[in-house]
């Protein structure tokens, strides 16, 4: 377990360091206040001092505004290519989220933030870190993202596909991206196998909210077995499913990607950018050396029912940003005893399409979204 410490009023103070996204706990912790004025605040941070608010919390999310001005006025530059760009953008970030998260805040027993309009911030922080008796210290940008999350999941997200909607949890990919959504919802789905006299099962690998494996048994699937590496992706989908009155027909396996046993229709949306992710909750966007999509293709004919149709939801982003081909994802499906049955396109509806700022922009708006039908061969 992680320690930071520091000294406030000539004492020596120490207290539990989290972070979601494995940073290290800072060697250098001062205390700050609403007398810090952010040129010292930014200088301090690009330097590696971490800064222990103790001032007003509003305060604090201003000072945190200022800085992030301050990095912003050397935006990334760009790469001689598409996937040079993307990567310089990706340090880019890098460096601004590790400055940025040297702001920290201590929650005291039970997630208590005792500072001036500080908000009540118990509950969020249950929901996504569990219980605690202890104190922690997070970076601000951290805690503004569990309060995020929060109202994520208390109001959750509209999914016109089902008529209802998801409610994701921290740490969990949100099905804002509709689109991959409706192609689930769309597409033909396979004749069951012939021994089973007309009941249809369905796998949903790397459920995340559960919203594909939702889509299927509203279609008809009789059974559905949907699975992620995540215990909090697993719980939040499970909650979902109970929400939606689906549990009679899906069921949660896992950590793992195939569950046991064969179906007629494996659904498998994977992270669609070959690169390594920063939090957990970029795990459903990065993917390094695209290993669930080379594990789900690797696996499809062993778990197929004679007929059965894989289908697998990728956006062709990482092609464009020069990441991967078209060429080796159709070896990587040649390879797998795999052939195409169909595909169906889509285009993006997401705002970031149509950003023109946006350092990626000629790539977003290229964009495509596809479903593919994988049978054996």
């Amino acid at each position: 377990m992680s320690t930071i410490h520091w000294t406030e009023t000539n004492t020596r103070r120490s207290a539990h360091w989290h972070s979601e996204s494995a940073t290290p706990p800072p060697s250098r912790v001062i205390g700050a206040d609403d007398r810090m004025k952010a040129d010292v605040a930014y200088r301090l941070a690009c330097e590696g001092t971490a800064l222990l608010w103790r001032g007003d919390f509003h305060n604090a999310r201003q000072l945190l505004q200022a800085m992030g001005r301050r990095i912003d006025r050397k935006p990334a530059r760009q790469g001689d290519s598409p996937a040079e760009s993307f990567h310089l953008l990706r340090r880019a970030r890098s460096h601004r989220a590790r400055v940025l998260g040297r702001l920290l805040v201590e929650l005291e027993d039970n997630y208590c933030l005792n500072l001036r309009r500080a908000p009540d911030v118990r509950q969020a922080c249950t929901e996504a870190y569990g219980s605690s008796s202890e104190p922690m210290a997070v970076s601000l940008t951290e805690l503004l993202g569990v309060i995020g999350a929060h109202q994520w999941r208390t109001k959750g997200v509209e999914v016109p596909a089902l008529d209802a909607r998801i409610h994701p949890h921290y740490g969990v990919f949100s099905p804002v991206r509709g689109e991959y959504v409706d192609l689930v919802a769309h597409a033909p789905l396979p004749a069951p196998a012939a021994h089973r006299a007309g009941r249809r099962t369905a796998f949903d690998l790397g459920t995340g909210t559960g919203v594909l494996a939702a889509v299927l048994a509203r279609r008809g699937i009789d059974h559905v077995v949907a699975t992620d590496i995540s215990p909090r992706a697993l719980a939040c989908a499970r909650e979902n499913v109970r929400r939606l009155h689906l549990t009679g027909h899906i069921d949660l396996v896992g950590p793992g990607l195939f569950p046991e046993g064969r179906a007629d229709l494996i659904v498998c949306n994977p992270p669609w950018i070959p690169a390594r992710p920063t939090s957990a909750v970029e795990q459903g966007v990065y993917d390094p050396g695209s290993s669930m999509l080379c594990n789900f293709l690797d696996g499809l004919t062993a778990h197929l029912e004679p007929g059965g149709e894989g289908w697998l939801i990728l956006s062709d982003l990482a092609e464009h940003l020069g990441l991967r081909t078209r060429s080796k994802l159709l070896a990587d499906i040649k390879a797998a005893g795999l052939h195409v049955v169909n595909k169906t396109d889509t285009r993006p509806r997401h705002p970031r399409a149509r950003d023109t700022a946006d350092p990626l922009h000629a790539a977003r708006a290229a964009e495509v979204t596809s479903l593919w039908r994988l049978a054996s061969t």
